[in-house]
């Protein structure tokens, strides 16, 4: 049994090939950013969302060493009133 390849059996193969790995290989990055809860730190502290309820908790920056008091909070009712519940000092 003799096999002969020609160039349009080569370039076919090697197409279908390309096409199966880039099809394998393929990732959805927008499932990285699906989550319930999303968390911002910055400089004037740490912010914890659950993007399904609108639930939060905000905690200020640390005063003293150990002792971090968290803020509980509701984006919609927040938002309605337009009122900040952050604690007065």
């Amino acid at each position: 049994m003799k096999i002969t390849l020609d160039l349009k059996s080569i370039m076919i193969g090697f197409l279908g090939a390309a096409l199966l790995v880039s099809i394998i290989s393929f990732k959805n990055n927008s499932d990285e950013n699906e989550g319930k809860f999303k968390t911002v730190i910055g400089e004037q502290g740490i912010v914890i969302l659950d993007s399904q309820t609108g639930a939060y908790i905000i905690a200020p920056v640390m005063r003293d060493f150990g002792k971090v008091q968290w803020i509980k909070g509701d984006f919609y009712n927040t938002h309605k009133t337009g009122k900040d519940n952050k604690k007065e000092n």
